[in-house]
């Protein structure tokens, strides 16, 4: 699987993407992540990519020339072109397995009061947020994307399980389960004796009501209640 994320700050992107899973993951070749520094598709010496908005505003706008050149240079036939921004469909886990089932995909971070509103028209297959809110710049947004959808590939997590049975996983849109290590019992507080029956189905069913539980208690809307 490929990755290319464009942005304004590849170091961001670069910095958090080369350690732990995600970088065992690079190394491995599971998959293959590159950074785009839109700058380089500036029409001047300064690297120039915004300007002022049409009809008065605050802020600068992504003009659509580097834009443009760099999604037709990076973007093959098969890419799907994602652009991060806050007006884009809320991102969820359903989107991260949708994803990390295509080959390339090209995130296009916003930045600033967003891009050419001819850009968004033309170059992107979706447009994508993590929530109602608004941060820095997309680069951040990119990076939690990518880790998202790379952990669902094959191999990346040493155990592929691992990433069915965390909150979101699975056919049933769950949060995760209650987890305990030793010591058995700490201030008084215990471990609960499902968990050192030895009983695999008991503590299967414990987990699954557990998750029910929880996930009730804490994000009824999974469970349409809210």
């Amino acid at each position: 699987m490929r990755f290319d994320i464009v942005t304004l700050f590849p170091e961001i992107c670069e910095s958090s993407l080369c350690v732990s899973i995600m970088g065992r993951a690079r190394k491995s070749e599971l998959v293959e992540i590159n950074t785009v520094d839109l700058r380089k598709y500036s029409h001047d010496r300064r690297g120039t990519v915004d300007d002022t908005p049409y009809g008065g505003g605050c802020g600068m706008v992504l003009r659509p020339e580097p834009l443009f050149e760099c999604v037709e240079d990076i973007a093959d036939e098969d890419a799907h072109v994602v652009l991060m921004t806050p007006q884009g469909r809320r991102f969820t886990q359903e989107d991260a397995v949708r994803l990390s089932r295509m080959g390339h995909i090209v995130l296009v971070c916003g930045h600033y009061e967003g891009v050419d509103e001819r850009a968004r028209q033309v170059l992107f297959d979706e447009e994508l947020s993590l929530g109602d809110f608004v941060l820095t710049n997309g680069a951040i947004a990119a990076v939690v994307m990518c880790d998202a959808i790379v952990r669902l590939l094959p191999g990346v997590l040493g155990d592929d399980e691992s990433s069915v049975e965390e909150s979101f996983g699975g056919d049933e849109r769950l949060l995760e389960y209650p987890q305990y290590t030793r010591p058995f019992e700490y201030r008084g507080m215990r471990v609960p004796d499902v968990l050192l029956s030895g009983d695999h189905e008991q503590i299967k069913q414990w987990r699954l009501e557990q998750r029910y539980v929880r996930t009730s208690g804490r994000r009824p809307d999974l469970l349409g209640q809210g």
